[in-house]
């Protein structure tokens, strides 16, 4: 699919439709969505359900003046699907077929099949609580319990018995690769249930044979010796947990790929797939082989191909078994990323990636015992994650979380703790949205986010902090996977970037210079720079967006501290006052909240230094936390920034301390 031109697509993608398992069922499942409210189907990823399905609703269920929408999970598949059925019914992106993720909106007023990802639904929600323009909502890929896809359960639920009598019921379709159909049956009162036959061939599944240390290591061994053993074009599909491992892998890939003693085998072509790759970036996983080439392509994805795309030409998995999620303890108000074992649910899905097309191979970066140990189906995301946005959500659907329609109830603690960190904010009182409240759920971010971006007006740094929490929105900015020699220069080409009390600091300095340099130099400036320009543009993009959002609020627009940081470093303080860390007298960093020991991670700008107080976005979890993105805070500013610090006891080690 290199050179087709656009009809070659057209027809290639409609020969191909053709045997798609939903095709030989249209007429049945046209009838199904004809006769139900609400439908329930489970299809394995390449039965063509998330292509085929919004079509049929389009062309044969809904009237003129209603759209369909479809949500996913994800921004790279919402926008790729958007891409493959604009092809289909030979349309440009924003015409019949088009696609809202955050910070970019591909839809016009003639589009009437538009994917969203879960949190773009959500926020229309908000804007417009009856979802009157849609007749049809498909939640796809729903075994995957984003904590937005189970809040669009309780909302859909709810228009749907709003609208049920008016003269535009809504259709609900839940779709789900997974076989957990009878759950989301019950949610929706007894819904049909349709299973649509795969196009699963025969997997052979091999596992470690004994327990498996170094995951990272272990896979990268696996991919050469099984590179000499396979036949050209079988391609390879590796799950690893996120960016910087799978951009380290590829270096190490081509690294080794070029070894005099390779040249006989087929030449590997490394492609990538992770949520904040560029659109155009994703599309070359989907990219076949020149015809008669010699080679192998290797793609390394996050959890991403387990089933929210299909890709082609695979022949082998590599599961390394792990996953990066999100938790938060109510009881300590700690939130982690953290890199996990998967699920066994998630090892079959994984494994299924092989057997699309033909009969495949699994090779399973984990021992037979260790998969046994695994948990059977994955946590939902809305029993392990902060609250705090979800509440405020809620919220601004006029709703009581507590009462929220939740398919799986978080317990009454962590919807404490989220009134309590958004009471802190001074986004509710009394339970009830304040009018900062209000302004904050007009961001798509983090209330903490929202916060400091709102904070910034009485700091007179709001261009700064808009900066801040655009590149925040993406992956690191710094290239990381070089060689020692590289990584020498990186740091040398990083060191007019730096800042001695703040990593915030380093990433506004680094953006302020990028945004300087001349469009069509910008790449060339980030190579020469060690930046990774597809993220750098990808914050961008989000910053006006988020721009356009303070406008609608009529905040100042433009308004910099220049170089003098104090007020970017205060107004960093009045959103994450709860993520403060701070020096005991065995020079070991001891978090204020939850008293857990944790380090500064070995990226930061402050790394190897002790200063005695700072504050921090996240805390990173692998061997041990690591505390990342770190800002040197005074405990003078605590006074004045901290809410109700006198009555934090757990405080008050900062202010009685000697600096």
């Amino acid at each position: 699919m290199n050179d087709l031109s656009k009809m070659d697509l057209v027809k290639y993608f409609d020969d191909e439709r053709k045997s798609l398992p939903v095709t030989l069922q249209k007429d049945k499942l046209c009838s199904l969505i004809q006769k139900n409210e609400t439908l329930i189907i489970i299809g394995e990823t390449g039965s063509g359900k998330t292509t085929q399905i919004p079509q049929i609703v389009y062309e044969k269920i809904l009237r003129p003046d209603e759209d369909v929408v479809v949500t996913q999970p994800r921004r790279v598949a919402a926008i790729s699907l958007a891409e493959r059925v604009s092809y289909e019914v030979n349309t440009e992106i924003g015409d019949l077929v088009g696609y809202r993720v955050r910070f970019i909106d591909k839809t016009t007023h003639f589009t009437k099949i538009k994917f969203m990802t879960d949190g773009m639904l959500l926020r229309t929600a908000i804007l417009e609580k009856s979802l009157s323009a849609y007749g049809c909502v498909i939640l796809d890929e729903a075994h995957e319990r984003t904590v937005n896809t189970d809040l669009l359960f309780g909302i859909v639920k709810k228009v749907q018995r709003s609208r049920k009598h008016s003269s535009n019921p809504l259709k609900v379709i839940v779709m789900s690769a997974t076989m957990n159909a009878d759950l989301f049956a019950d949610y929706f009162g007894n819904a049909q249930i349709v299973y649509l036959q795969g196009r699963l061939h025969d997997i052979k599944i091999f596992h470690a044979k004994k327990t498996v240390e170094d995951y990272f290591h272990d896979t990268f061994v696996t991919i050469f010796q099984l590179h000499k053993e396979a036949p050209e074009r079988h391609d390879f599909l590796v799950f690893l947990t996120g960016q910087e491992e799978i951009e380290n892998m590829a270096l190490a890939i081509e690294h080794i790929n070029q070894d005099p003693s390779l040249r006989n085998y087929p030449v590997i072509k490394v492609r990538t797939l992770y949520a904040s790759l560029p659109t155009n970036e994703q599309l070359k996983v989907f990219m076949s082989l020149e015809p008669n080439e010699f080679a192998r392509k290797i793609i390394l994805s996050t959890n991403i191909a387990e089933t929210s795309v299909t890709l082609t030409g695979i022949k082998y998995v590599i599961d390394c078994g792990k996953v990066k999620v999100r938790c938060f303890h109510p009881e300590t108000s700690m939130d982690a990323l953290k890199v996990e074992n998967i699920s066994q649910a998630q090892a079959e899905q994984r494994a299924g990636r092989a057997g699309r097309e033909s009969d495949g191979y699994c090779y399973r970066i984990y021992s037979k015992t260790q998969y046994d140990e695994m948990t059977k189906d994955p946590v939902p995301e809305i029993l392990r994650c902060n609250l705090g946005n979800v509440v405020l959500q809620i919220l601004a659907m006029n709703m009581d979380p507590y009462k929220f329609d939740f398919i799986n109830k978080p317990s009454t603690d962590a919807i404490n703790q989220a009134y309590n960190m958004l009471g802190n904010l001074g986004a509710t009182k009394n339970s009830i949205l304040t009018e900062l409240g209000h302004k904050m759920t007009k961001f798509p971010l983090d209330p903490r986010y929202s916060k400091i971006i709102l904070s910034s007006v009485n700091y007179g740094c709001m261009e700064d902090i808009v900066n801040i929490v655009s590149i925040l929105s993406t992956d690191s900015i710094f290239v990381s996977s070089l060689s020692e020699k590289k990584k020498k220069q990186a740091e040398d080409a990083h060191t007019k970037f730096k800042s001695s009390v703040s990593d915030h600091i380093m990433l506004l300095k680094t953006f302020r210079s990028y945004r300087k340099v001349r469009k069509d130099s910008k790449s060339s400036w980030c190579d020469d720079n060690f930046l990774n320009v597809r993220n750098l543009e990808y914050a961008d993009r989000a910053r006006e967006q988020l721009l356009d959002i303070c406008r609608y609020l009529h905040l100042p627009i433009g308004q910099s501290c220049g170089d003098d940081f104090d007020p970017i470093r205060k107004c960093l303080l009045t959103g994450f006052f709860e993520n403060l860390a701070y020096v005991n007298q065995e020079k070991k960093y001891v978090t204020v909240n939850a008293k857990k020991e944790c380090k500064i991670h070995p990226t930061s700008t402050l790394f190897h230094s002790y200063p005695h107080c700072v504050l921090y976005t996240e805390i990173i979890e692998t061997s041990q936390p690591y505390m990342k993105y770190i800002t040197v805070i005074d405990k003078e500013w605590l006074i004045d920034i901290v809410p109700n610090v006198h009555q934090r006891h757990n405080y008050q080690v900062l202010m009685n301390s000697d600096l």
